[in-house]
């Protein structure tokens, strides 16, 4: 059976995908008995370097670095992958193992971003010959003897609408958006989800979730700002929904503003508040994928 696939995606940025992506692969792999693969398909290599990186010395993890420096080295990189792909399309052949794919813990691993990606668009990549790469690049992974059978894949998708974003979404099956509770995030969620139907098509349309991040909590309840722009989001959803044939779901779970968050994932473990909060965001995510 193939692996459900989410893409965590917003074109503002400052919204915590990288953060939610990471909880979420850490929540799920820590709490079910599912495999998870974290993909980072950002140039700006946040998700990568939450992980990679050792936040007191600025410097990468001796482990995570050294595995790093072979997979560079041996152009065994997702950007290798793609390269290999454009010149071979259909008899794609890249030997995607643990040179590629890094293992955080038994149950959840990671496909690492490369700078080489912040060159994507200018290097001659075309739309057509781009846009199937993600799904035979998963097809690999699936029918690999020497990997785990994920259960999921969770790509942090980069802020801009690129190729490989493009590739991401013409497969995938849940696109997950998270929007903070402010002006210009409930204003940007109907050019998001416009500029994504407009992309998309002619290929199937995935389901879309949007819920809010970074809410303020005072005296353990969400604020009246954040409350106001969850009915404004939310109507939104619904109205995007309606007059554009598409199916996009308000999600009940926030996720409150932590400013240890980002320490958080360098450690590995997430605030015991923030743990329920994902957990109850997976939750719905999970009945949403099976619906």
């Amino acid at each position: 059976m193939s692996p459900k696939s989410i893409a965590v995606i917003n074109f503002k940025g400052g919204v915590g995908k990288t953060t939610v992506t990471w909880s979420l692969g850490n929540i799920i792999s820590q709490n079910t008995d599912l495999e998870v693969l974290m993909l980072d398909l950002d140039p700006q290599m946040s998700l990568t370097e939450a992980i990679g990186l050792n936040e007191n010395t600025g410097h990468l993890d001796d482990k995570f670095g050294k595995w790093y420096e072979k997979s560079l080295k041996h152009r065994l990189t997702i950007y290798d992958a793609l390269e290999v792909f454009k010149k071979a399309g259909q008899n794609f052949k890249f030997p995607v193992g643990f040179d590629t794919i890094y293992q955080v813990d038994e149950q959840l691993h990671f496909v690492p971003s490369v700078e080489e990606l912040y060159w994507l668009d200018l290097d001659g990549f075309e739309g057509k010959s781009v846009k199937d790469f993600i799904r035979q690049f998963i097809g690999k992974i699936a029918n690999s003897a020497n990997l785990p059978k994920y259960d999921l894949m969770l790509f942090d998708c980069s802020p801009s609408f690129s190729l490989l974003t493009y590739s991401v979404l013409s497969c995938c099956d849940l696109i997950l958006i998270p929007v903070n509770p402010d002006y210009f995030g409930s204003r940007g969620l109907s050019l998001v989800l416009n500029s994504l139907q407009k992309r998309i098509e002619p290929y199937p349309f995935p389901k879309i979730a949007v819920f809010m991040n970074k809410a303020k909590i005072y005296g353990g309840l969400l604020t009246n700002e954040v409350q106001f722009y969850m009915r404004e989001v939310k109507r939104l959803c619904a109205e995007i929904s309606k007059d554009n044939n598409i199916e996009v779901r308000f999600l009940e779970s926030t996720i409150r503003e932590s400013v240890g968050l980002k320490r958080a994932i360098n450690e590995g473990e997430l605030p015991r508040e923030l743990v329920r909060e994902f957990e109850q965001l997976w939750r719905e995510c999970e009945e949403y994928l099976k619906k």
